[in-house]
């Protein structure tokens, strides 16, 4: 996947404080300071989870995702961390929301670091993700404006992975890592 922007490329025109247009972006686009009010803002790695959610004949779930960035493309059920929540809870919310079915047991599988592009800003984010099992007699109900559809596809074989045309590339070294 080729990044469009970097984080060096996300710039103010305006202090978001005073207004001042004297902003200074500093650290690769990570740090924003406005020698006008003073303040300083910082572009932290943002928390987000994904599901890998495998049934009996060794197929992950994914969907194909309904809104930018890589809209069109596959990924695993997920989102970001609302604040105050754990890495699990935000799973459990994640797969309600989306899918509107429970999560019966997760499980960590590893994280890996992504660049998730949104409206021109490209934030760096650490995406953790977990194994997941779901009631299998389970009907979903998709949440439109962020799944199209959903699919089983085979992941058993580093072959198959390699076949499946994932949004994510953190998505894909997870897949991968669970083969090992």
């Amino acid at each position: 996947m080729v990044e469009r922007l970097c984080m060096k490329d996300n710039k103010f025109n305006f202090c978001p404080e005073c207004g001042s247009e004297k902003i200074i972006t500093e650290n690769n686009g990570r740090k924003w300071k406005c020698p006008e009010c003073g303040l300083t803002l910082y572009n932290n790695v943002a928390a987000a989870i994904g599901l890998v959610i495998i049934n009996s004949k060794n197929e992950v779930l994914l969907e194909k995702r309904a809104k930018e960035p890589r809209m069109g493309f596959l990924a695993v059920p997920g989102g970001f961390v609302d604040a105050d929540e754990s890495l699990e809870d935000a799973a459990r919310r994640e797969c309600m929301e989306e899918l509107g079915v429970e999560v019966s047991s997760i499980k960590y599988l590893a994280s890996f670091p992504n660049t998730y592009e949104y409206k021109n800003v490209v934030y760096k984010t650490c995406d953790a993700f977990f194994e997941a099992r779901i009631n299998s007699n389970e009907e979903f109900r998709l949440q439109k404006t962020e799944v199209q559809d959903v699919q089983w596809l085979p992941c058993g074989t580093k072959e198959d992975v390699e076949k499946i045309p994932l949004a994510f590339e953190s998505a894909r070294k997870t897949l991968l890592t669970r083969l090992k």
